[in-house]
C-alpha cells in the first residue's frame, strides 16, 4: 500500500465529513425538511439522508482497506464514493437554483457558501486521491510491470532463434 496517498485521502475524506457535518447540523438548526414550506422539496429526504450515509459506509471500507491492505476494499470504497458524488452533485445543483426555480426555498438557505466551497472542493480532492490511491496499488502489482508482459508477448524461446 502506498502509505503517503492513502494517508492523505484519508485526512481529506475526515475533512469533508467534518465540512459535512457541518452543513447538516445548520441545515437541521433551521428546520431541515420541516423547513419546506411545499410539498415540493428542495432536498428528497432519500438524498439527504443517503449522502451522509454512502460516505460513512465508504469511509469504514476505506479503513478496512487501511487495515488490510485489499485491493477490493480501495475499489469498493471508490465505488461508494462514487454514489456519494452523484448524490452530493444532486444536493449541489438542487442548492444552485435561483429564485425562479420550481424547488422550494428553505432550510438551505442557512448554508454558508464557504462551507459549501470547502466541502465540495475537499470532497473532489478525496475523489482523487482514493482513485488514485487504489490505481497505484493496481498498477504497482507485478501482473502490470513490462518485465511480466514481455515475457508474455514474446516467449524466451523467439528471444534465442536467430534470424
Amino acid at each position: 500500500m502506498d502509505g503517503g496517498l492513502a494517508v492523505a485521502a484519508t485526512v481529506a475524506w475526515v475533512l469533508s465529513v467534518v465540512a459535512g457535518a457541518y452543513l447538516m447540523v445548520s441545515w437541521l438548526a433551521a428546520g431541515g425538511l420541516r423547513g419546506q414550506p411545499t410539498k415540493v422539496t428542495r432536498f428528497p429526504s432519500v438524498v439527504v439522508v443517503g449522502h451522509p450515509v454512502a460516505a460513512l459506509a465508504g469511509l469504514a471500507i476505506w479503513v478496512g482497506f487501511l487495515a488490510t491492505a485489499r485491493d477490493a476494499y480501495a475499489w469498493s470504497a471508490f465505488g461508494m464514493l462514487a454514489v456519494v458524488a452523484l448524490l452530493g452533485f444532486v444536493l449541489f445543483t438542487r442548492w444552485l437554483v435561483g429564485q425562479g426555480g420550481r424547488h422550494a426555498r428553505g432550510a438551505e438557505q442557512e448554508f454558508p457558501s464557504v462551507a459549501v466551497l470547502v466541502h465540495g472542493v475537499v470532497a473532489v480532492a478525496t475523489f482523487i486521491l482514493v482513485f488514485l490511491a487504489a490505481s497505484r496499488r493496481l498498477w504497482s502489482r507485478r501482473l502490470w510491470s513490462r518485465r511480466y508482459w514481455s515475457r508474455r508477448l514474446w516467449p524466451r524461446r523467439l528471444w534465442s532463434r536467430r534470424l
